[in-house]
């Protein structure tokens, strides 16, 4: 009887470390870690060439998680999309029942005060567009280039989209 519970204790004291053993050699270097960081306060502009749906989907996703983490407060957070590429159709008014979804989403992004939109008219020009033929929602501006060195001399951070 000893000699069996003596077995059973040296079996399970030998198979912990081989599961430790095992971990280890899957996560050498342990197991990351979360931090619940403050991000108040932050103004961006955000530099967008894209050329899909999806890929200013994911773009509209990322401003909108900005706004989030900073709490969507208008006074204290700005993110400003600033669009020069060939995204410019989709916010196009005669593309409106093509990208319905996508410019109803894009638009409500600017409800709070906190997201907006520019578009190069230069840019729209290049793809047919005037400022009558796109959405009220964006607001035209004759340089991306400029206007994004603009909000940088304001100190705003720079992400680039393309």
């Amino acid at each position: 009887m000893f000699r069996k519970l003596f077995a059973l204790l040296l079996a399970g004291a030998l198979a912990a470390p081989a599961a430790a053993v095992a971990e280890s050699a899957q996560a050498p270097w342990g197991k990351a870690s979360a931090k619940d960081i403050d991000y108040s306060r932050q103004e961006v502009v955000f530099d967008v060439a894209v050329d899909s749906v999806e890929r200013l989907s994911s773009v509209l996703d990322r401003a909108s998680y900005i706004s989030k983490l900073n709490g969507a407060n208008p006074f204290d957070t700005s993110v400003v999309l600033v669009l020069h590429g060939n995204e410019i159709p989709f916010f196009a008014i005669e593309n409106f029942q093509k990208h319905k979804d996508l410019m109803k989403r894009a638009n409500s992004l600017t409800m709070n005060g906190v997201i907006e939109f520019r578009m190069c008219e230069q840019a729209a020009s290049f793809h047919g567009y005037k400022p009558g033929d796109i959405h009220g929602f964006v607001t035209l501006v004759p340089m991306a280039e400029a206007e994004i060195i603009r909000y940088q001399q304001k100190g705003y951070a720079y992400l680039k989209y393309k």
